[in-house]
C-alpha cells in the first residue's frame, strides 16, 4: 500500500536508461566516459578560443557558444542518471525535472546558433572582403545573445506548459531524464492542442533553420566552384565541413524524433536518438572542431609548449 506522503509526492520516478537491458553497467562506464571526454572537449575548446588572440574571431567566439550548450546539455542529464544508478535511487524532484525540461530545450538555442554559424561561413567565403564589417565583434555578440534570448523565452514556455498540467497514476517516466513527451503521456488532461503546438515549433526551430543552412551551403558551393586554384577549394571546403558534420549530427537526430508520425515513436528507438543528441554529440562536437581544424590544432600545440617551457607545466599547477 502507498503511504499518504508517497501519494502526494511530486518526485518523478526514472526508469533509466533501456530498462531491462543486461550489462546496464558496462552502458554506464561507457557514458561516465563519454561525459569525462565531453567536459574536456568543450572545456579545453573554450580555453584555448579564450587565450589565443589568434582565435579571438567571430567564428570562433560562435564556436564557444556552441561548446557552452554543449555543456549545459550533457551535465543536466549524465551527472543525475550516473546518481541514480549508483544509488539505486531513480527518483528526480519536480524542479529537478522542470531544471532538466528547461535545460535541453535550450536545443532551440543551438538551432539558432548552428544556423548564424552557417551564414557567418557564407560571408567568409562569398563576401571575404566585407566579413569583418558585416561579421564585426559586436555583430557576433548579438547573434550568440540572439541565440540564448530566443532558446531561453522558448525554453520558458515549454517548461511551464508541459509542467503545469495534471497528472495521473505513477510517475514513471520510460525515460533515463525528463522529457516532454515523456511526461505528457502520464497527463489525464487533454493536450493535443499542446501537441499541435510542439509540431508547430518543430517545423519552426527545425525544418526553417536547416532550409536556411542548405541555402547558405548551396551558395558556398556555386562559390567554390569558381575559384580556379585547388589549394583555394581545398581551404574553402575545410572551413565549413566541420560545422557541416556538426549540422547533420545535431539536426539528423533531432528530426527523427520531433517529426515522424506517432506511431513509430518506440522508447527504445527514442532512447537511442536522444542519447545521440544530447550525449554522444556534445562529445563529438569539440573533437571535430579540434581535429580537423588546424588553426585549433595549433593554437592548442602552441599552449601546451608554452606551458612546457614556462617552469614545467605551470598551467597545470596551482
Amino acid at each position: 500500500m502507498e503511504t499518504g506522503n508517497e501519494t502526494l509526492s511530486t518526485d518523478f520516478i526514472l526508469l533509466g536508461l533501456f530498462p531491462g537491458m543486461r550489462h546496464t553497467s558496462l552502458l554506464v562506464s561507457v557514458v561516465l566516459l563519454i561525459y569525462t571526454i565531453a567536459i574536456t572537449g568543450n572545456t579545453t575548446l573554450i580555453l584555448l578560443i579564450w587565450v589565443d588572440p589568434h582565435l579571438h574571431t567571430s567564428m570562433y567566439f560562435l564556436l564557444s557558444q556552441l561548446s557552452l550548450i554543449d555543456l549545459a546539455f550533457i551535465s543536466s542529464i549524465v551527472p543525475k542518471m550516473l546518481v541514480n544508478f549508483f544509488s539505486g535511487n531513480r527518483k528526480i524532484s519536480l524542479i529537478g525535472c522542470g531544471t532538466q525540461i528547461f535545460t535541453l530545450t535550450l536545443g532551440i538555442a543551438e538551432c539558432l546558433l548552428l544556423t548564424l554559424m552557417a551564414y557567418d561561413r557564407y560571408v567568409a567565403i562569398c563576401n571575404p572582403l566585407k566579413y569583418p564589417i558585416i561579421i564585426s565583434h559586436q555583430v557576433s555578440q548579438k547573434m550568440a545573445i540572439g541565440s540564448w534570448v530566443g532558446g531561453t523565452l522558448a525554453s520558458l514556455a515549454h517548461t511551464a506548459y508541459s509542467m503545469h498540467f495534471s497528472l495521473c497514476g505513477p510517475r514513471e517516466l520510460h525515460h533515463f531524464f525528463c522529457e516532454v513527451k515523456a511526461i505528457l503521456k502520464l497527463s489525464c488532461e487533454d493536450i493535443s492542442a499542446y501537441e499541435k503546438g510542439v509540431v508547430v515549433t518543430s517545423i519552426v526551430v527545425v525544418l526553417l533553420p536547416i532550409s536556411f543552412i542548405l541555402t547558405s551551403y548551396t551558395l558556398i558551393f556555386l562559390q567554390v566552384l569558381q575559384i580556379n586554384s585547388r589549394e583555394g577549394k581545398s581551404k574553402a571546403l575545410a572551413t565549413c565541413s566541420s560545422h557541416l558534420t556538426v549540422v547533420i549530427f545535431y539536426y539528423g537526430p533531432a528530426m527523427l524524433i520531433y517529426m515522424r508520425p506517432g506511431s513509430s515513436h518506440t522508447p527504445i528507438l527514442n532512447q537511442a536518438l536522444f542519447m545521440f543528441d544530447t550525449i554522444l554529440t556534445p562529445m563529438l562536437n569539440p573533437l571535430i572542431y579540434s581535429l580537423r581544424n588546424k588553426e585549433v590544432l595549433r593554437s592548442m600545440k602552441k599552449v601546451l609548449r608554452k606551458c612546457t617551457i614556462q617552469n614545467r607545466l605551470p598551467c597545470f599547477n596551482d
